[in-house]
């Protein structure tokens, strides 16, 4: 039994981006020119591609010269989990106690707080 790709037509350029930049995107590439079994040229290639939000999370180096100390780099610290609701990205401590932001949506432990107040 083959495993066929499927595609729902769904997705757009946008949609690829963010989730390359959210999951990451690493390429490991060795390449060898030889002639008659002696290596003659090798090239090794590392690349990573990813938001730092997720460069961070899976302790990647940055550059030497990255000011860590700003307030953007700050917030990518974070730690964020997409609304259960409208699937943007929120403080995963603001989502647990207080509810989404942009659409509203509240947490049990939020409303268990809310109702005990």
């Amino acid at each position: 039994m083959a495993i066929e790709p499927s595609r729902d037509g769904r997705g757009s350029l946008a949609d690829v981006i963010d989730r390359i930049l959210d999951k990451g995107l690493v390429i490991n590439a060795d390449i060898a020119v030889s002639v008659a079994g002696v290596e003659l040229l090798g090239v090794k290639i590392r690349a990573t591609l990813a938001s730092f939000e997720t460069a961070a999370k899976y302790g990647l180096e940055f550059p030497s010269g990255t000011a860590l100390e700003t307030p953007a780099w700050k917030e990518a610290l974070v730690a964020k989990e997409s609304c259960p609701q409208c699937d943007k990205r929120v403080p995963v401590e603001d989502l647990t106690t207080a509810g989404c932001p942009w659409c509203g949506w509240i947490s049990a432990k939020a409303q268990k707080v809310i109702s005990e107040q």
